[in-house]
């Protein structure tokens, strides 16, 4: 009986009746076949590789062992449009494919010049009315794959074994012209004994590809659906008889003190005959020293499984935690009847314990807090393969920003990951290949259809058996937006049944009983505070929150005032970490990242840019997002105690270490600049401890000025992955208000003022001011000669559309105020009062479609210094929020030297700021480059005092708030919002927009937040919400020579 025979049988009398809408009569390719998951295919087990000693095997990684082969390479390689058309006798040595061209493996085949990737997020790639389990006959493109190997001489004897570690989706194996087997289901190995196929000499191996399959209707993930071999593909060799499997199922005792390794291994004999075999385990700590042994003699019979059971208890280990990755190696040794080691078999363990009890989530007794990301698997270049350079970057920023969890999004990851992450200190949840959303949560979901129940289970099954060795793994998910029904309940038992160690995630199970967890995604804060207060016996961990597309994340911290005021809140998985952008070079050569549509035919499905929700972007460069997420995400919390007598307090947030290594650099800052600093050691401040220091402000030396304390948290040595000096938290905290200063510089000179039926005109020594009587502004700023304006200052009321703003409608629902300040209509401008060092000039307008009125006061002072005061008097009520409260105009390009004293130095927005300190920061205009893959609104700063944009000699403008109380927001840019306006979500790219000859100065009251509950409805919260009302604020413009 074949194992796929047995997977159905087994099936059958497990599930109810459920009516199967499908005939086997139907089905006539295996490709389109659920029931047929594949042929000749070894069972899944533990990421291993045999080692010829004890020490090779603690001291090598896999593909540094003698009996690993790697294939990956150039292979040659065929490409057609549909089955048919594919080459049917490829696989046989004599078949000529001297003409084929050749393929990088790994890789996506759309990515190497062949075919078109294609992007979306919830529809169906292949069909816009899907039919499971068949997909189209006249699309589904057939990669051929030739290489030949020659197996390495010190094999013989020994069974030989081929792996792939992800093919997607569907595919053929063939060695010298004999079928081996059939695999379907990507992002997991399909490994299979080629020991019989070969010969001496060279072999041919061929693998035929298909790009859709029935398995295609379970991988329908928010990612690039592209295809190939795109993980590591080698063959491996074993004694005859094997250690085919083994888990190191590790416990801690109640009091969580000493530990407890369960051993299961599985022992199989190729032989024919009986053998007497021992297995030995060995426990060796991080310095090479053997903690524990225990062995057993056991019997086998030819061509038999064995299942071997052995106890190891260790006294008082190190424990694992992501905050202290401790990890011993586990060492399995099979021997012969006469003590010869014939196997070797190694993997990292580490010794946790996860639980969940009274409405939270423990780790070796604590309840922690989850700060994670989302990951997909995503190169800019490569797709779907990721380098192992890759992986420790990604994992090095994640530590940097205090990221400590990623659910592996949407399907297993490639082993590499996970033994970096038991390496460097992750926690994970481990998510099976499982997403079926094209077919909708009701009654058409095949969740609830027992016809795929092997299709489910299998993958969730392969999931928990390959990883099920990694301490990073605390909690296992079956999938992701794949419906809810018998296939799931039936997985969870399995999964139950099999490893009781870890608690199950299924976010679709809502708070039905096949979820550990209650795990919605885009949960707002309400709604997460509200199950908070109920006491329900599951705690809440947001799967996927705060999505991230472009200018977002907004509010962030107040996700996490909530999440830190409820024990049974215990985080979430922002949505995600890494903009799936694909690298693109214009006609130009220069790189830009492709999203969806851009490759293909023009009516290829796409959803655009949808795929760039990243708080990276695809090179990693961390976007303005990622440093409010370091910010809130931190683990040291400094907060003020008594500000003004320099009082705070640290609190160590962290669960399992103390703060010895860290040292605290503090710095008064006294109208932005730096007059003192020092710095305090942290040790003895032990996990949830806290302690208060004091700082000697000294206020003799800052009667007067704006102070700051700001506080450091830097690492005092060397940590992995983060460098001696690194600040892994950070905080600033005020001591005492602005002021503003009206010192301005007096002018021996007088004002004089002209009047005619176009304009008035103020004179000064060496500089002018006209205003236009038709339209009320300031029409020519004239200072030594220079023009200090290229257009005028008018009021603005819109950004340029967010990613966001798109999602909920904003760019129709604010449509009125897009043009409101341009085409405002002057009422009357007149001469409110004239002295000889000072000039006031007052214009009111009314703004279209009977929004209101604005009123613009212009003081001039015999120093150029224009003071404007700005009143928004809104009488239509029924109105929607306003983008912004401010007024735009134009300086010269050469005014490029940007300083400020204010929030930054990255962007921040109203509710997007804790990471941003005040201080003075500086910048050239034109290094503020767009982060982002589509045009929007980007590069904002908050709560300004003053800033200056000069030339290299120095001239240029300066902008002042006026009131104490309302720091300005300000933007400068070689783009005007115009420019950044675009029609609709994703129809353009950043690099399509032309940087102007000028800067547009953006000085606001206000700017409305960027979001980021979700990116297709959610509107920005009411706190950060301009409502039609009305509005004043300050400013003063002066020349800075």
């Amino acid at each position: 009986m074949t194992k796929v025979r047995k997977i159905f049988l087994a099936a059958v009398f497990i599930l109810p009746f459920i009516t199967i809408l499908y005939s086997q009569s139907d089905i006539q390719n295996d490709w389109e076949n659920p029931k047929l998951l594949q042929v000749n295919k070894e069972d899944s087990y533990s990421t291993s590789i045999p080692f010829s000693t004890i020490e090779e095997a603690i001291n090598k990684q896999r593909h540094e062992s003698k009996y690993y082969f790697s294939l990956n390479g150039k292979w040659k390689f065929n490409w057609c449009y549909k089955p048919e058309d594919r080459p049917k006798d490829f696989y046989k040595p004599e078949f000529d494919i001297k003409n084929w061209k050749s393929i990088t493996v790994p890789s996506n085949w759309e990515l190497q010049g062949y075919d078109y990737p294609i992007y979306v997020n919830i529809p169906y790639e292949f069909s816009k009315n899907p039919t499971p389990p068949f997909v189209p006959k006249d699309h589904n493109p057939v990669g051929s794959y030739r290489r030949d190997f020659t197996i390495p001489n010190n094999w013989k004897g020994r069974e030989i074994f081929l792996h792939f570690a992800d093919v997607k989706s569907a595919f053929y194996v063939w060695i010298n012209g004999k079928k081996v087997g059939f695999s379907k289901g990507s992002k997991l190995p399909a490994e299979f004994n080629i020991t019989g196929y070969l010969k001496d000499g060279s072999n041919t191996l061929a693998v035929e590809v298909y790009r859709f399959s029935d398995g295609s209707y379970l991988e329908c993930q928010d990612f690039w659906r592209i295809s190939g071999i795109e993980r590591d593909v080698y063959i491996y060799s074993t004694s005859k008889t094997r250690i085919k499997d083994f888990w190191i199922n590790v416990d801690l005792d109640d009091q969580y003190k000493d530990g407890v390794a369960h051993i299961e291994t599985d022992i199989f004999n190729h032989n024919n005959t009986q053998g007497k075999y021992s297995v030995e385990f060995n426990l060796y700590d991080n310095g090479g020293k053997l903690i524990n042994q225990v062995k057993q003699n056991f019997n086998i019979n030819g061509n038999e499984t064995r299942k071997l059971y052995l106890d190891a208890n260790v006294l008082n280990p190190l424990k694992w935690t992501a905050e202290t990755p401790n990890l011993y190696t586990s060492i399995i040794i099979l021997k012969d009847e006469k003590g010869k080691a014939i196997d070797i078999r190694t993997c990292k363990t580490g010794f946790r314990k996860v639980e969940i009890k009274n409405m939270q989530l423990l780790v070796n007794g604590k309840a922690i807090l989850l700060k994670g990301v989302n990951r997909h698997e995503h190169d800019e270049f490569t797709g779907h393969y990721i380098s192992e350079a890759s992986m420790i970057n990604d994992i090095k920023l994640m530590k940097q920003a205090n990221i400590n969890a990623v659910r592996t999004a949407h399907y297993p990851n490639d082993p590499r990951w996970y033994e970096l992450c038991d390496q460097y200190g992750i926690y994970l949840i481990d998510e099976a290949n499982v997403e079926s959303h094209g077919m909708g949560y009701g009654e058409k979901s095949l969740a609830k259809d027992s016809f795929w129940f092997d299709a489910h289970l299998d993958r969730i099954k392969r999931m928990v058996e390959r990883d099920k060795n990694h301490p990073s793994i605390i909690i296992w998910s079956m999938g992701n937006e794949a419906g809810n029904g018998i296939n799931f309940y039936e997985s969870y038992k399995w999964i139950k049944q099999r490893d009781a160690s870890r608690p199950i995630h299924y976010e679709r199970a809502l708070l039905d009983w096949d979820t550990d967890i209650y795990c919605p995604m885009y949960d707002g804060i309400t709604g997460i505070v509200e199950y908070a207060k109920k006491n329900l016996p599951r705690p809440l961990i947001l799967c996927e929150y705060s999505h991230s597309m472009g200018n977002s994340t907004g509010n962030f911290q107040d996700y996490w005032d909530a999440i830190e005021s409820y024990p049974n809140l215990q985080g979430g998985f922002i949505w995600d970490w890494v903009d799936q952008g694909i690298a693109k070079y214009n006609d130009k050569g220069k790189k830009f990242w492709a999203f969806g549509g851009d490759f293909g035919p023009k009516d290829v499905p796409s959803d655009r840019n949808f795929c760039c929700n990243g708080i990276v972007a695809p090179d990693r460069t961390p976007h303005p997002a990622y440093w409010e997420v370091k910010k809130v995400y931190q683990f040291i919390k400094l907060l003020p105690v008594d500000p003004g007598k320099g009082i705070f307090e640290v609190q160590n947030k962290y669960c399992f270490i103390n703060l010895d290594n860290y040292e605290l650099y503090w710095e008064i800052l006294a109208d932005g600049i730096s007059i003192k600093n020092g710095k305090f050691n942290l040790k003895g401040i032990e996990p949830g401890a806290s302690k208060q220091f004091t700082v000697d402000i000294n206020k003799n030396s800052t009667v007067g000025k704006e102070v700051f304390l700001n506080l450091y948290v830097k690492v005092k040595n060397k940590l992995p992955l983060i460098e001696k000096g690194f600040t892994i938290a950070s905080e600033q905290l005020q001591i005492s208000k602005f002021n503003v200063s009206n010192g301005s510089v007096k002018s021996i000179s007088k004002l004089n003022l002209t009047e005619d039926e176009n304009k008035i005109t103020i004179n000064g020594r060496d500089w002018s001011i006209e205003f236009s009587k038709q339209n009320g502004d300031i029409s020519n700023y004239m200072v030594k000669g220079k023009k200090l304006f290229f257009t005028n200052p008018v009021p603005d009321f819109w950004r340029a559309t967010t990613d966001n703003d798109f999602g909920n409608g904003l760019q129709e629902r604010c449509a009125i105020w897009k043009n409101a300040g341009k085409n405002k209509i002057l009422k009357s401008i007149k001469i409110e009062k004239q002295d000889t060092d000072k000039i006031i000039i007052k214009s009111v307008h009314s703004l279209p479609d009977g929004i209101g009125d604005l009123e613009l006061n212009y003081t001039v002072t015999e120093t150029a210094k224009i003071i404007v005061a700005y009143r928004l008097d809104i009488q239509e009520k029924d109105l929607p929020e306003l983008p912004r409260v401010g007024m735009s105009f134009t300086i010269p390009k050469e005014y490029n030297n940007l300083k400020w004293y204010g929030r930054g130095p990255h962007e921040n927005y109203w509710d997007r700021y804790t990471s941003a300190f005040v201080g003075i920061h500086k910048l050239k205009v034109d290094e503020q480059v767009c982060p982002y893959v589509a045009p929007q609104e980007y590069g904002y700063r908050t709560d300004t005092r003053w800033l200056m944009l000069s030339d290299n000699k120095g001239n240029g403008i300066k902008v002042s708030q006026v009131n104490e109380v309302v720091p300005l927001s300000f933007s400068a840019r070689n783009y005007t919002n115009e420019d950044l306006t675009i029609e609709s979500r994703g129809v353009k790219h950043t690099y399509e927009i032309e940087p102007r000859d000028l800067v547009e100065l953006n000085i606001d009251y206000k700017q409305m937040g960027v979001g980021g509950d979700d990116s297709w409805g959610a509107r920005t919260h009411e706190k950060y919400t301009l409502f039609p009302k009305n509005y004043e604020y300050s400013f003063v413009i002066e020349p800075t020579k």
